[in-house]
Parts: C-alpha cells; structure tokens; sequence
C-alpha cells in the first residue's frame, strides 16, 4: 500500500500544501509557468493531495502509477527501495509534463537522515544517490544520506524520470509567513538556507537544474 489518506492538516507544509492545492491552485500554477517559462495556456491538473482523495498522498510504484505514465529504461524498484520518498503533491499538465512537489514552511524541515534499516535497501539507495550525484557531477565529500537526505531523494528521483525520458520537474514549494511553525517571513531566508544546502551537496549549476525550480508562496494569501 502506497497510497496514504491524510487528515485535514492543520499546520506546517502539509496544512498549506493541502490548502493551496485544493482551494487556489491557480496561486502555486502561475508561479510554475512562469519559472519554467510554460504558456499561460497550459493547464496544471493537480492529482494529489486531493480533499477527494482523503488528502492521499503517494509514493512507490502508486506515485508512478497516479502520473499515468512507464518507467520502460529503468524501473522504479531498480533503482530504490519500497518506502520511498512520498510526495507532498502530484501533478500533470495539459502537454504531459509530469510535476513532482516537495513543500516546506519551516528550515528545519529540510534537515532529514537516511532511516533505513535493511542492509539490503541501504546499498539500493546509496547507489542510486551515488549515481545521481555522479550524474550532477558533485564533488563534494559528503554522504548524500545525511543531513539533506529529503532533498536528495527528490533530486534522485527527478533524475530517474528524466533517464526514462519523462518531461518531469521537480517543485520546491517554500511557503513564507508560518508564524506558528516560526517559518521565513521573506524569500531571502529561504535562499540562504538554499545556498547552504547545495554547496554542502556540491551542486551549483548542474544537468538537471532547469528541470528544478523554487517557488514562494505567503501563507497570508491563501484561504
């Protein structure tokens, strides 16, 4: 089972995530287009997390299966463990370009650790972030399943649907003015914590940049 019902959340990412998606979605849609240089015409389907859907978010074979689409070059269970990363929010566009979102409203929440325990599945993930990290052409000296290891995965998993040949992107939703969860009140917080991350993970300019963007959202423009 990789289909997981939420609760209406109240608070940090999930709540705004939630809410953005479901109530303005032309919010977050607008800000997508206009990073990745798409026409305004282009119409974003949001799949996932749906007040339909119990708010389900996805992971594993069931995140694949909910874009609709075939991982025909490598599969997914070749390249990562069950228990994968499960995504905060899913979409598809009009012209089929896949939308793989991670939120956050709080810097802390972008300090994460490798929680594995089967030695087999720890090898599997180590190989594949190694491959990824090969790929970016990162230098750094860093074990890609510490301290970053959320943000990692992420990138893996880009970069595994781009190998399939996929027209996949990756969104990182940085949502500004928590003030309960003691979130950035400006995007310039976010973008510091932001440089700091990826020189510690050697990947400035890289292969699969302009597939990744940041988007910034206040939580006092939402419903």
């Amino acid at each position: 089972m990789a289909r997981f019902p939420q609760p209406p959340c109240d608070k940090d990412s999930q709540k705004w995530i939630q809410r953005i998606i479901n109530n303005q979605p032309e919010h977050l849609n607008s800000q997508i287009k206009a990073k990745l240089n798409l026409s305004r015409d282009e119409h974003i389907q949001w799949l996932s997390p749906l007040k339909d859907d119990r708010y389900s978010e996805y992971r594993d074979q069931e995140f694949i299966d909910l874009l609709g689409v075939k991982l025909t070059v490598k599969p997914l269970a070749d390249f990562w463990p069950e228990r994968g990363p499960q995504w905060d929010a899913l979409g598809k566009s009009s012209s089929g370009k896949l939308f793989l979102v991670e939120a956050k409203s709080h810097i802390p929440e972008l300090i994460s650790s490798l929680q594995a325990g089967d030695e087999e599945s720890i090898k599997k993930i180590k190989t594949s972030l190694e491959e990824t990290k090969d790929y970016l052409n990162s230098r750094a000296k860093v074990e890609w399943t510490q301290c970053f290891y959320q943000y990692t995965n992420r990138i893996a998993h880009l970069y595994l649907l781009r190998k399939n040949d996929l027209p996949a992107y990756l969104i990182f939703v940085y949502f500004l003015n928590d003030v309960e969860m003691n979130g950035p009140t400006t995007y310039y917080e976010w973008e510091g914590a932001l440089r700091l991350l990826n020189s510690y993970l050697g990947i400035g300019k890289h292969k699969l940049q302009k597939f990744i963007t940041d988007v910034y959202v206040d939580v006092r423009t939402l419903l």
